[in-house]
């Protein structure tokens, strides 16, 4: 069942995702060679915690992290561990959702440790473009096949591709809500999108097969080509204003892309 939020309830996500931001900001911040992704972890946690909010992935069908911390091939679900060291040259993506008052937050991003390739380099510019294709579809009367079809051909496009067996979803009292917001499709096809839905928007993109294993941890997903992948992730509501509110993004506006 879809739940729409009310301007009310889309304010408490609001206010969930500036903390949020604020978080990955810091954490971003302290990415660099010899870091573990351990560390990261206990930084992201003691800032959410700080804040009053609760790391939502912490103790999550089990996850035993406040962040899913995956590097290079590992697509999603990398579990933070003290010898997980960065290397100079990694790909690293953080995907991290907090609760604060009963309302969710979900955000990812992927960054380069130290001096990254070219290759990786546009890989992670190209995964934030495939979402800002894909969100730009945000509106209501539009379906989500539009949205996971303007992702697709952007990545395509590229000469990357796009992880099929992971997809966005709605949010809201609950990390993972209805729908599913999958990063492929059929334009005018699929679930028409309306006013009060809020969804986690999230292409996750490899430079070579999309197709993953599942490491021992019953977690970490990765290539099975050991492709390098990157992910980008923000909350989103739609609006009856046009195109959708970034809510992990304060003081974003549509003027500045």
């Amino acid at each position: 069942m879809i739940s729409l939020k009310n301007p009310k309830q889309i304010a408490k996500m609001r206010d969930a995702g500036k903390i949020l931001r604020e978080v990955e900001d810091e954490v971003r911040l302290a990415i660099r060679p010899g870091v573990s992704t351990l560390e990261l972890d206990t930084l992201a946690e003691k800032l959410i915690r700080r804040n009053h909010a609760i790391p939502s992935s912490l103790n999550y069908e089990g996850y035993p992290g406040s962040i899913c911390a995956s590097i290079n091939d590992e697509v999603v679900h990398g579990i933070p561990s003290e010898k997980r060291i960065l290397q100079e040259g990694d790909l690293i993506s953080v995907d991290c959702t907090l609760l604060l008052d009963g309302w969710q937050a979900d955000s990812a991003f992927t960054a380069g440790v130290g001096q990254i390739s070219e290759k990786a380099a546009k890989l992670i510019q190209v995964t934030e473009e495939c979402f800002w294709f894909g969100v730009r579809q945000c509106v209501i009367g539009n379906r989500l096949g539009d949205v996971g079809a303007a992702i697709d051909a952007h990545a395509r496009i590229n000469g990357f591709s796009v992880i099929r067996d992971f997809t966005g979803h709605g949010i809201g009292k609950a990390m993972h809500e209805d729908p599913a917001v999958f990063n492929f499709g059929d334009p005018g096809r699929g679930l028409r999108l309306r006013r009060g839905m809020t969804l986690a928007v999230e292409p996750m993109i490899a430079m070579g097969d999309w197709h993953l294993t599942i490491d021992e941890d019953g977690w970490c997903a990765r290539t099975v080509d050991h492709s390098w992948c990157a992910h980008y992730e923000h909350t989103i509501a739609i609006t009856e204003d046009g195109l959708p509110e970034i809510l992990t993004l304060p003081g974003f506006t549509w003027e500045a892309v």
